[in-house]
């Protein structure tokens, strides 16, 4: 999925340690950034698909790799964004990469949706 994006600064290690998180705006869109234990990087859309609540506020569990909505409880993988409960939802995930202590995103120019809702988009 690296074809057709435009790589955009979205914030730096020195903001965002591992085992850590951080939400920022890229693009008009909210997308939360994690740094997983061992140094990966993975990035998705920062409002969850249900009513569009900031999933940074919710429950983040790096040691079971969930991401959990605050207000009803919507559970995503920390691996690909998939829906755990529900099933059949899931958020859009960025690609991801570090340029020196630069993280950045890639931000599709294809014009395909960013912030899916509710049911997941056929892949």
């Amino acid at each position: 999925m690296s074809d057709g994006l435009n790589w955009v600064k979205a914030t730096t290690l020195d903001d965002l340690w591992e085992g850590d998180f951080v939400d920022v705006e890229v693009d008009g869109e909210v997308v939360v950034i994690f740094h997983r234990t061992g140094g990966e990087l993975r990035a998705f859309q920062g409002m969850c698909p249900h009513q569009e609540i900031l999933l940074a506020d919710g429950h983040i569990d790096f040691d079971e790799g969930t991401i959990t909505c605050p207000a009803h409880e919507w559970q995503f993988s920390m691996d690909d964004g998939k829906g755990i409960n529900p099933r059949g939802c899931r958020l859009f995930q960025y690609d991801v990469r570090r340029e020196g202590e630069d993280v950045l995103i890639g931000v599709p120019t294809d014009n395909r949706l960013r912030r899916l809702r509710h049911e997941a988009e056929d892949a």
